[in-house]
């Protein structure tokens, strides 16, 4: 038994960035920093950065920016690749706002939900301008996308989205990251599976089977993404409540999930799947995958393939080295509004969410970098893992 722990305290211990900055985040559990150095400089080569942040960021000059003090980071998933982005609009499928605070011992995610209604701005992206105006928080990233392809639509969906975030919150991110669903099927198919407790019955409105056993799309889809109709003869797939080991297609599937979910959270209980799914990839891939030298390389390829990062300035290796003792279990999840849903229906634009008064109080602690002390008064706003 001491033999097997003196092993494990020699092996470094990693843990993906995929909910701190989109990157890799390495937590040293021995070696130095040279080979600290040269093994996060392994695993971020094929991670692609982007000036993300554009306008938004911060004033500071980017040869003064240095990690000192609590730091906030923005991570956007969408569900569509960028080589397929074509000039339509594209919505962002989850909004991430992680907050580490200033000894870099914790870090806190917080979801702000799709439907959130906010006041966006006028924003010019050079081929569609927008003049502005209150809609759900997801259209944010759509109106700088329009017109746009690949990665150009991506980083004016992300500055216009920056904006909006920072105007609603007050907070400035420091650094900020879009993470492909699609890719993470990648990532998925080279662990092999990633297992999760699934905490309510969950139907898909994407996949199904007809009467012959084939796969047919049980449901008619609206454009943006939202449930239209049934289609007769076509059994949806459904995901019971229980322990799961989910394949790279299940896995996909189950955090796109919002409409038929059986406690009826909508997009909380999705926002919450997907935190229990990046925090339990994280887990998997430090215990399954990477002390492993035949996983090794494939993993890191398909976790750097799926991120597009703007690390504010900061080497991804002096990231990697100043956020080392922030350990995996201590990502705590926050759930706006405590997850309960505050719903309006607004001409025009639909059903939105809106922000109770302690999600605002919730968001100013962020800032203040107090938001240990919100939560020991609204312990109801920590999500279960």
């Amino acid at each position: 038994m001491r033999r097997t722990s003196r092993r494990r305290r020699r092996t470094p211990r990693w843990a993906f960035w995929t909910v701190v900055v989109g990157a890799v985040l390495l937590v040293a559990g021995g070696g130095g920093a040279v080979g600290v150095r040269f093994a996060v400089a392994a695993a971020t080569a094929e991670v692609g950065q982007e000036e993300l942040l554009g306008s938004a960021k911060p004033v500071q000059e980017k040869k003064n920016a240095n990690l000192d003090g609590a730091k906030n980071l923005l991570l956007v998933g969408i569900d569509q690749r960028p080589d397929q982005i074509n000039g339509e609009p594209l919505r962002s499928d989850s909004i991430i706002l992680v907050h580490i605070n200033k000894d870099h011992s914790s870090g806190y995610l917080i979801s702000l939900p799709r439907d959130t209604y906010v006041d966006i701005p006028a924003y010019d992206n050079g081929a569609q301008p927008f003049a502005g105006g209150k809609l759900k928080i997801n259209a944010a990233f759509a109106f700088g996308t329009r017109g746009l392809k690949g990665k150009e639509a991506l980083k004016h969906g992300f500055e216009l989205l920056t904006m909006t975030v920072k105007q609603l919150t007050g907070i400035t991110p420091d650094a900020g990251a879009i993470i492909d669903f699609q890719g993470f099927r990648d990532v998925v198919k080279v662990l092999g599976r990633v297992c999760m407790n699934v905490d309510t019955e969950t139907t898909s409105i994407h996949r199904g089977t007809d009467a012959n056993g084939k796969p047919a799309a049980p449901f008619v889809i609206n454009k943006d993404g939202t449930l239209r109709s049934r289609i007769a003869g076509v059994k949806p797939k459904v995901y019971t409540k229980g322990d799961h080991c989910f394949n790279p297609a299940d896995a996909l599937d189950f955090v796109r999930q919002r409409d038929l979910l059986g406690d009826k959270s909508l997009d909380y209980g999705r926002q919450r799947h997907q935190q229990q799914f990046f925090k339990a990839i994280i887990n998997q891939a430090v215990t399954d995958g990477l002390d492993s030298p035949t996983k090794l390389p494939a993993l890191l390829s398909a976790f750097g393939k799926s991120m597009t990062v703007d690390s504010g300035g900061i080497s991804l290796a002096d990231w990697a080295l100043g956020m080392r003792s922030l350990k995996p279990d201590r990502l705590i999840t926050i759930k706006t509004n405590a997850g309960k849903l505050n719903s309006q229906s607004v001409p025009g634009v639909g059903s939105v969410e809106l922000l109770t008064d302690d999600s605002v109080r919730l968001l100013q602690a962020v800032k203040k970098d107090n938001i240990d002390g919100f939560l020991l008064g609204h312990p109801e706003f920590i999500a279960a893992d």
